[in-house]
């Protein structure tokens, strides 16, 4: 079984910077490319970024490449997103994920799911 934990949201200026973490269980972490989404109130929830298994290989929305940045610490089962520049329209709940197979900015792509970590900007 595994289990996906986000932390790290919060309340912010726009502008500001927050660093969100996801803590996974389970050993195949290291071995598995993750992702992370949000979800603004009352939108679809939208694909923000992705990380193969070894954190060579990076994948970005478009609209959030130039500003937000996905990394991992395979040694403490942990991935991250590092938010800067941030918008209002950041505004989301934001959620990590593990990828099973398939496109990566799919939510279908994706089998197990953290409960997710609200970030606010403030304008």
């Amino acid at each position: 079984q595994v289990q996906l934990v986000e932390s790290g949201g919060g309340l912010v200026q726009a502008g500001g910077s927050v660093r969100l973490s996801c803590a996974a269980s389970g050993r195949a972490f290291s071995s598995v490319i993750m992702g992370w989404f949000r979800q603004a109130p009352g939108k679809e929830r939208e694909f923000v970024a992705a990380i193969n298994s070894i954190g060579s290989g990076t994948y970005y929305a478009d609209s959030m490449k130039d500003r937000f940045t996905i990394s991992r610490d395979n040694a403490k089962n942990t991935m991250y997103l590092q938010m800067d520049s941030l918008k209002p329209e950041d505004t989301a709940e934001y959620y990590c994920a593990r990828h099973r197979s398939g496109t990566l900015f799919l939510l279908d792509s994706y089998d197990y799911w953290g409960q997710g970590t609200q970030v606010t900007v403030s304008s």
